[in-house]
C-alpha cells in the first residue's frame, strides 16, 4: 500500500508541477498587453501571442481613425530574449514609441538586445491595416476592362473615315494584302485592311 501511495503522491506532484511550469511559459509568451503613444499621441496597444512562432499583434486609435499590423518571429533563437522576455517588449515598445505611425515605422523590429541575433529570431511585419487598403484600390483587371471597352467606340469613329482611306493606309493596306492573302483575294483583302485601319 506504502509504495503505491508514494507513486500516487509524486505523481500528482510531478502533473502539479507541470502545470505550473506550462503556466508560467505561457505568461513569457503571452504578456499582459502594453500600452504606449507614439510621437503623433496615437494611443496604442501591444499584445504578444504563441509559444516559439511568436506573433505581435499593434493596434493603435487616434482621432476619427484606428490601424493596427501583425508581427511574427521566433525572438526565442535570441539567448537575451529567453533571460529576461519582459526587457525584449519592452525594448521593442521604445522602438515603437519613436515612429509617428506605429505600424508604418519599421517592416523588422530588432530590439537592441537581439540585434545580432539570426534573421528568424527578429520580429517581421507580416500584416497591416495599410497594406489591405493599398491592396484594394491596386487591382490591374478593372485597368485592363476600360481599353476594352474603349475599343469598339474607336471603331466606329473609324467607320466615317473610311468613306476616304488615306493613301498611305491604302498603300499599308495593299503590302499587308500582298503579304497575307492570296493573289486572287488581295484587292478585297487590301479593302476590308484599309477600312480597319481608317
Amino acid at each position: 500500500m506504502k509504495p503505491r501511495a508514494c507513486l500516487i503522491l509524486c505523481f500528482a506532484l510531478c502533473l502539479c508541477l507541470g502545470e505550473g511550469q506550462d503556466k508560467n511559459s505561457k505568461k513569457t509568451s503571452k504578456e499582459e498587453p502594453v500600452k504606449f503613444n507614439t510621437k503623433n499621441r496615437d494611443a496604442c496597444e501591444m499584445t504578444v501571442s504563441g509559444q516559439e512562432d511568436l506573433k505581435l499583434k499593434i493596434t493603435c486609435t487616434k482621432p476619427g481613425s484606428s490601424y493596427w499590423c501583425e508581427y511574427t518571429g521566433k525572438p526565442s533563437i535570441c539567448r537575451s530574449f529567453n533571460t529576461n522576455p519582459k526587457q525584449y517588449w519592452h525594448q521593442v515598445s521604445l522602438e515603437l514609441r519613436k515612429t509617428t505611425n506605429a505600424c508604418q515605422g519599421s517592416s523588422v523590429l530588432k530590439p537592441n538586445m537581439c540585434q545580432k541575433a539570426p534573421a528568424d529570431a527578429h520580429m517581421k511585419q507580416v500584416a497591416s491595416s495599410f497594406k489591405a487598403a493599398m491592396q484594394k484600390p491596386a487591382p490591374v483587371k478593372p485597368a485592363q476592362a476600360k481599353p476594352a471597352s474603349k475599343a469598339p467606340p474607336v471603331k466606329k469613329a473609324q467607320k466615317p473615315a473610311q468613306i476616304k482611306p488615306s493613301p498611305s493606309s491604302q498603300s499599308e493596306a495593299d503590302k499587308m494584302a500582298e503579304e497575307h492573302c492570296w493573289e486572287s483575294l488581295q484587292g478585297i483583302c487590301s479593302y476590308f485592311i484599309g477600312l480597319f485601319q481608317g
